[in-house]
């Protein structure tokens, strides 16, 4: 009884650590992975109906909720200035397109205008992999 209660204080004690610290979560990323858009082209002019074709090397896709090591989903970054914080779940808006399902394209509905896309890699529970996998980012204008 005094092991279990004991067990019981520490895992108690590991829960309280990993919700103060939630980048002990992350899931490491191979040195060599990176993601890039494989179209449309950086400058590219397109319609308001655009694909966006997803790459990745060094890793594979898996859906959102599996865990496998080395794998991950696409998230979409659209007009995003800055990377979501690293230790806490992509955010799922307008900006942040989320690909659970483990595709590897899209088509964007955009206005018209120029925008901004990136792609980041998240993990089973879109948390973003350390170090970052993520793509270029690239500029499109839409007529």
């Amino acid at each position: 009884m005094r092991r279990f209660l004991i067990g019981f204080a520490l895992s108690g004690v590991a829960a309280v650590a990993l919700a103060a610290n939630p980048a002990l979560l992350t899931h490491k990323a191979p040195a060599d992975a990176h993601a890039h858009i494989i179209s449309p082209a950086d400058g590219a002019s397109v319609g308001r109906d655009v694909t966006v074709r997803f790459g990745l090397s060094g890793m594979g896709v898996a859906p959102a909720g599996v865990e496998k090591e080395n794998t991950g989903h696409h998230h979409l970054l659209i007009d995003v200035a800055t990377l979501p914080a690293a230790g806490q779940p992509i955010p799922s808006d307008a900006h942040h397109k989320h690909f659970g399902g483990g595709q590897t394209e899209t088509v964007l509905h955009l206005l018209p205008g120029t925008h901004t896309l990136q792609l980041e890699l998240g993990d089973a529970n879109h948390v973003p992999f350390e170090p970052p996998v993520v793509s270029k980012k690239i500029t499109i204008h839409v007529r």
